[in-house]
């Protein structure tokens, strides 16, 4: 008992001695270098990184919480809406903040865009960039692939390019390079928070950036100038010492990482890194640690300010954010004395280089017990393809090593035994390893260079030489790797390692070859090894910014019209919402009843649907169809009560809508979780539901139905479920809707007595306008036509 007090005096006193600190910056800080003007980037005139009021809200937290900070909590803190009456707990609070910058991928940003549109604002109300790297497809190599991609999805590029014209948004055009390459390159900065609609999104995160995945809707808010809510991190921290050397990369730190924590271990958590071994990393090392993050489920990763960083910056044109990142560095790392909620602590020196899979990003083996476990789980032994590069591993100092290793092989007569493919995450990256001459030894080496874009990495790969349901292994530098994921084969064994080990592994075309300790034959049949790779973290000669991508919004936006065909089936301007006409909902049919498991995936399925992303009428075909009817155990087959007669749910839907029938769905628990796709949401709105009634919802999608002005409602006695049978008819008691209570539906069974249930609710007043307005857009556009 006395030494955990002595423990907590212990803790006490510095997080008493951090405050003070914190107050004596404050009362220095007001014509401090702070005050500086700061552009984010050389892309944009008037958007300043505001270290200044970062510092300040800091402060204001230091003083509440008086303990060390952890520098996750104080990205986050520093950015809070309001930080002095927020409530902050990790793990519990609900945190409103106001991001720096708001990013899309090309399939996401179509939807967001629609529903900005319909905001009824002459402009985005913070910087905001779209990236177009979903929708090129891999088939024979970079430029053609890039020239059909151009041609396919026309109307959906010139859509993009036209509306971020209009609203004052930067476009990255096709051939630019992966949104998140892109983002290291010209926008991350230490101590920025960020939000972007792709998991990957904490990539910059190896610029000691706080950088989220988040869904279209929460995008939507940013951009109309709304705080985006995200529930308080809990933040484990990764503790390294030594240094790498030989054959061990940055990719070996986060595969070590994963097979301690599992899929699931980051959940609700940020991934804070620091420790000595930190500052032996590059900065596009610590991006790829970053962003393979994502794979163990964090809400994002980060990498204390560093020289490796001031070295990216500089190299690429950002010098004065480096320098003013060092006026500030003292806030861009964690406090001494900082309790983490869980703690990881690894050796750089001893870390051996691994190989993660198949079909799990978590499933970890060490390079010197791989072979044996390819024995005895009887995977394919013979390498198919191997593939680098990706937005986890495509920076420069990836493609050095990679292309040593290859330049190794060909000077011994050797060529790649297996398909070998380089996808370079930039153009700046393509260009520069072109100049540099890695590109032309790839080429020598056997390689096939794809398009600067996500490609087989997201499945967008038209592979040809093996048959769907032929096993097979491949591996790569990418980072998920589940069933299917890569080439839409579920026998496909997909293995993730470093770009060292992809290209050592396609000399020989085996599973079973270990660089660290295996021999190859020359071309004379000779006996070597291949070296270890060496490279370079920057090109020496700088960066190579190649062809020019980047479209600016015009100076004068007003003659801008957006481009959109309304014969068009991949585009559809949307429609406000109708208003809540103030009436209970009576004798409404159940729609469906979902058995079990619910995500957005069955909710709103990807696959063939993502081209119909910004589509709401004919994605809405996907609405539902992958949820299990309890009333047959069938999915996509739900009795129309109008007809008697049993049909797909979006059909039995819309001929409900048709009719004037507004239908509720019932779900069961954890409705709605998976990716925060705010098609799963926007999907039942349209097609004329008004509530999902859940045992209990998944928070994001809970929250993005609101947004739409739905009407998510829980069971208050979770029993209650059972009762309820898919033929009822119900009613919905909307008038009373109000803060903290509860509302009644009355339910009809087919046979029997009506009877009352008590659902809750967790609408606050703001949210209730949302509903009387019909979404949070139409309450935007409201005030905004005021």
């Amino acid at each position: 008992m006395l030494a955990s007090r002595q423990l907590r005096g212990i803790a006490q006193s510095r997080a008493l001695g951090s405050a003070s600190l914190g107050v004596r910056r404050m009362a220095t800080v007001g014509d401090s270098p702070l005050d500086r003007k700061v552009k984010q980037n050389i892309w944009e005139e008037n958007n300043f990184i505001n270290y200044k009021k970062m510092s300040e809200n800091l402060a204001v937290v230091r003083q509440r919480l008086n303990r060390p900070l952890a520098y996750a909590e104080k990205i986050l803190y520093s950015h809070l809406d309001d930080p002095h009456g927020q409530d902050i707990e990790r793990g519990v609070s609900y945190l409103r903040l106001r991001p720096d910058r708001v990013a899309c991928q090309d399939a996401t940003a179509q939807m967001a865009i629609l529903q900005f549109m319909s905001a009824g604002m002459p402009s985005v109300a913070n910087p905001t960039t779209v990236h177009c790297d979903h929708l090129i497809e891999a088939q024979i190599g970079g430029a053609k692939d890039l020239e059909r991609a151009i041609s396919i999805n026309k109307e959906v590029y010139d859509f993009l390019a036209s509306a971020c014209a209009k609203y004052n948004i930067g476009f990255w055009k096709p051939g630019s390079g992966i949104i998140h390459q892109i983002l290291l390159e010209n926008y991350a900065f230490p101590g920025g928070l960020l939000i972007g609609t792709d998991s990957h999104t904490p990539n910059a995160g190896g610029l000691g950036m706080c950088a989220i995945g988040v869904g279209g809707a929460d995008a939507v808010d940013v951009m109309a100038n709304l705080p985006w809510e995200l529930k308080a991190p809990k933040v484990i921290g990764v503790k390294l010492t030594g240094k790498m050397s030989g054959w061990t990369t940055p990719k070996d730190i986060i595969l070590k990482v994963a097979g301690i924590t599992t899929v699931k271990g980051g959940t609700g958590a940020i991934m804070e890194y620091h420790g000595p071994g930190t500052e032996t990393i590059s900065c596009t090392g610590m991006a790829t640690v970053a962003n393979m993050g994502a794979e163990i489920g964090a809400t994002t990763t980060v990498f204390p300010f560093n020289d490796r960083m001031y070295d990216y910056l500089a190299a690429t044109k950002r010098k004065d954010i480096g320098d003013f990142a060092r006026t500030y560095a003292k806030e861009l790392r964690e406090d001494e004395g900082v309790e983490y909620d869980q703690l990881i602590e690894i050796n750089l020196s001893e870390l051996e280089p691994h190989i993660n899979g198949p079909f799990t990003p978590d499933l970890a083996t060490p390079i010197s017990k791989f072979s044996a476990a390819v024995k005895a789980n009887n995977w394919p032994e013979e390498l198919k393809v191997g593939l680098i590069g990706s937005c986890t591993n495509s920076s420069y100092e990836d493609m050095s090593r990679a292309a040593a290793i290859a330049r190794d092989a060909l000077d011994h007569g050797l060529k790649s035994k297996a398909v070998f493919t380089v996808t370079p995450g930039s153009e700046q990256v393509r260009a520069t390893i072109e100049r540099d001459g890695q590109l032309q030894t790839f080429e020598e080496y056997g390689g096939v260079v794809l398009a600067n874009a996500c490609g087989p990495c997201i499945g967008q790969w038209d592979r040809r030489d093996v048959k769907k349901g032929e096993a097979n292994s491949i591996i790569s530098s990418y980072n998920r790797n589940f069933t299917g994921r890569n080439d839409g084969n579920p026998a496909t064994h997909s293995f993730v390692a470093s770009p060292d080990l992809v290209v050592a592994m396609t000399v020989a075309g085996s599973l079973h070859f270990n660089p660290l300790t295996d021999k190859l034959k020359d071309k004379d049949g000779n006996e070597f090894m291949l070296a270890e790779p060496t490279g370079h973290a920057l090109p020496a000669l700088g960066y190579d910014p190649g062809q020019d991508t980047y479209q600016a919004p015009p100076a004068d936006r007003t003659t801008v019209s957006v481009a959109v065909s309304p014969s068009s089936d991949r585009l559809q301007v949307l429609s406000p919402f109708a208003a809540w006409d103030g009436k209970d909902a009576i004798d409404l049919p159940i729609l469906i009843k979902c058995k079990g498991k619910t995500t957005t995936d069955h909710i709103s399925m990807a696959g063939p649907w993502l081209k119909y992303r910004g589509h709401l009428d004919n994605i809405s075909n996907n609405m539902l169809i992958g949820a299990i009817n309890e009333a047959n155990g069938e999915a996509n087959k739900v009795k129309n009560f109008t007809t008697g007669e049993f049909d797909a749910v979006p059909a039995v839907a819309r001929d409900y809508k048709k009719k004037g029938i507004q239908w509720v769905v019932i779900g069961d628990w954890n409705y709605g979780e998976g990716s925060s796709r705010e098609h799963a949401a926007l999907e039942p709105r349209h097609l004329g539901g008004l509530a999902i009634i859940t045992r209990s919802f998944a928070r994001i999608h809970e929250t993005n139905l609101k947004k739409q002005g739905m009407l998510p409602l829980t069971f208050s006695d979770p029993a209650d479920y059972d009762k309820i049978k898919p033929d009822d008819k119900v009613d919905i008691l909307c008038t009373e809707l109000e803060v903290g209570k509860p509302i009644t539906m009355v339910v009809h069974p087919k046979d029997g007595k009506p009877f009352e249930i008590k659902l809750s609710q967790t609408f606050n007043a703001s949210q209730i306008e949302w509903f009387k307005n019909g979404s949070a857009l139409n309450t935007m556009a409201k005030k905004n036509a005021a």
